[in-house]
């Protein structure tokens, strides 16, 4: 195998970006939530799960091609959306779209991205995915999902198991909340990360000014130094299967419904026709004490039926991890890169 990048592995690549990233940024991108149980959960449950392989079987004609919502692609994996993805490299949310394009698999760019969905997807050679988050103003986020469809986006991926901000307390102690706070902790920090404050940061400023949330309605979109501008994410508590049904009457393309745990909820999914599912608990980054994805997911798979198509996500890092889920029952598998 020929390193051309540096690293060979998660561990490996997950250490490059702690050397090289402020520290607010690696740990918004690498913790859980209040005590990380749930992400130490998903790890203990991958590694519980032992495969038995099968000796002297021909894999000469062996294929990851896979058939996902009527499209073909290379493998059964998904970019997952991953919100400030492009404060950890220049234009972070294009090269994920390229590279996904090029090695043949979906991206899916989040609402809390620095690039808008429409520059993503004019930068993809495919079709990209675009994950919602509902607004307190349900019209707000159908005024989205019409920039999302008009940019070419197909595929709508709605993250249900947010409706309140989550418990993030290590986000506090390192000042990283929109907009960001300054302490000289997080100053120094960014000082000993010349790398990122000029190459990352800097070129923004130089080339685009301050990052923002670009996919942010006008009343809610400010750069991440401004104070006097809306909530960052005016989240909806009262979030329910109503506004599921209500996205799935205006969207005309393909929804899949992501952050469900229970059988209940998937059958819900089904019935209000989504046409797919993401079982998952947010990586271990909402509630710490959520069951890991990996447990009831065969479960889910049965009680849903061939009928729906069933994704999981959540603390994945190995090709034995997507081995893994997929041998439990699930069509593809989301992974951040």
């Amino acid at each position: 195998m020929t390193d051309r990048t540096g690293f060979l592995n998660f561990a490996e690549a997950r250490e490059i970006a702690k050397r090289r990233l402020p520290r607010g940024i690696f740990e918004y991108i690498d913790r859980g939530t209040e005590d990380e149980r749930a992400l130490a959960g998903n790890r203990d449950a991958f590694d519980r799960i032992k495969i038995k392989p099968y000796a002297l079987r021909s894999v000469s004609n062996r294929s990851t091609t896979i058939s996902l919502f009527g499209h073909e692609y290379s493998a059964p994996l998904v970019v997952t959306p991953t919100a400030f993805a492009g404060l950890v490299y220049f234009n972070g949310e294009v090269e994920l779209a390229k590279a996904a394009a090029e090695f043949g698999i979906p991206f899916t760019a989040a609402t809390e991205a620095i690039t808008s969905i429409a520059a993503v997807a004019r930068a993809s050679s495919v079709p990209i995915w675009f994950q919602l988050y509902l607004w307190n103003k349900e019209e707000i986020s159908f005024e989205l999902m019409d920039k999302a469809w008009s940019s070419g986006v197909r595929t709508i991926v709605v993250t249900a198991d947010t409706p309140v901000l989550p418990n993030r307390e290590f986000n506090v102690r390192n000042g990283f909340d929109v907009p960001l706070r300054f302490a000289p902790r997080n100053v120094f920090d960014v000082a000993m990360h010349p790398r990122w404050a000029l190459g990352v940061f800097g070129r923004y400023v130089v080339t685009e000014g301050v990052p923002t949330f670009a996919n942010y309605p006008d009343q809610y979109r400010k750069n991440l130094l401004r104070t006097d501008r809306g909530d960052p994410l005016d989240l909806m508590p009262n979030l329910s299967w109503d506004h599921m049904a209500r996205i799935r009457n205006r969207w005309k393309g393909t929804m899949v419904i992501k952050g469900l745990l229970r059988q209940e909820d998937a059958l819900e999914a089904k019935r209000v026709g989504a046409d797919g599912i993401v079982v998952s608990n947010h990586g271990g980054r909402n509630l710490d004490s959520a069951i890991a994805p990996i447990d009831v997911l065969r479960g889910i798979v049965d009680c849903v039926g061939p009928a729906m198509t069933v994704l999981a996500d959540s603390s994945v890092q190995r090709g034995s991890d997507v081995f893994k889920l997929l041998a439990t029952g699930a069509k593809a598998v989301l992974a951040r890169t």
